[in-house]
């Protein structure tokens, strides 16, 4: 019987590979491991696609493999309209940061889009969280956060 081992990384396709390596690494600190070049077969079948030549480059943190992929061919091109976040699909990827605001400020420094419209403060939580965007448009909800929402309090 087949079993399923463990998830192996996420893919986010990209316009600029060298930009969005350097938004992930160094603005978001994750850790460059290593890149790759396909073309042709098996590749066509397995994207899907005829022609393909990919450059992908893999980055983790936290445990967290992302693969940024850029497709030399066939060419990559934005969602039109963009994606929204009840459409179907990935949504966005969410980091936890220890003071929201200091986090907000060392992005727009360097030049990061903040949807400052998605801030949400909840005081009684010791919570607040805002929308950014890669250089591609994903959306990345940064958290701060006493607990993880993810792990709610048991109630006994």
């Amino acid at each position: 019987m087949t079993t399923i081992q463990r998830v192996t990384h996420v893919g986010v396709a990209v316009s600029d590979l060298e930009r969005s390596i350097a938004f992930y690494r160094d603005l978001l600190g994750f850790e460059y491991l290593s890149r790759l070049h396909l073309t042709g077969e098996p590749t066509d079948t397995l994207l899907a696609l005829e022609g393909v030549e990919v450059h992908s480059v893999f980055l983790e943190r936290d445990g967290l493999r992302l693969e940024l992929i850029w497709f030399a061919s066939p060419p990559g091109a934005p969602l039109d309209p963009p994606r929204r976040m009840n459409h179907f699909g990935f949504t966005h990827l969410s980091i936890r940061v220890t003071e929201l605001d200091d986090a907000v400020e060392r992005l727009k420094a360097a030049g990061v889009r903040v949807l400052d419209h998605t801030r949400v403060d909840i005081p009684a939580r010791g919570a607040a969280a805002v929308i950014v965007t890669d250089p591609d448009g994903l959306w990345i909800e940064l958290v701060q956060s006493r607990t993880d929402p993810a792990r709610p309090p048991q109630i006994s």
